[in-house]
């Protein structure tokens, strides 16, 4: 058992990388509904805190997609997503199942990880600050 623990330990990074690119995609794809209706349209009337918020991640999910300033991006992307937990969701039900929170939570709770954690193997990050 301990072998196998330590394979997973020494994939670790890299698969902090992937996570990190799934979480970036992911926030691109809400910046793109937010700021230009793609794919669809959002069912709700976006008003300028939306606008700020699809800019945010739009240029933070960019940057983690990269790997570049992956720390106070990720530091950012968090605050982000624990303020639109609690301004859009937390007020509609305590229960993020009844509310839809879920999405925040989760983002915010990966890119605090990513605050300590970094970027993984493979950011940019890695690579122009990799001490050798």
């Amino acid at each position: 058992m301990n072998a196998l623990y330590a394979n997973l330990d020494r994939l670790s990074p890299q698969v902090l990388s992937v996570l990190r690119v799934v979480t970036a995609l992911l926030f691109l794809e809400f910046a793109l509904w937010k700021l230009m209706d793609f794919p669809t349209a959002p069912d709700f009337e976006v008003t300028p805190l939306y606008y700020v918020a699809g800019l945010l991640e739009l240029v933070g999910g960019s940057l983690l997609l990269l790997g570049l300033f992956t720390r106070p991006v990720a530091f950012v992307l968090a605050g982000e997503s624990a303020v639109a937990y609690f301004y859009e969701h937390a007020p509609q039900s305590f229960f993020p199942i009844i509310n839809e929170g879920i999405p925040a939570i989760m983002f915010c709770f990966v890119c605090f990880y990513m605050t300590f954690a970094g970027g993984g193997t493979y950011s940019l990050d890695q690579a122009f600050y990799r001490k050798d």
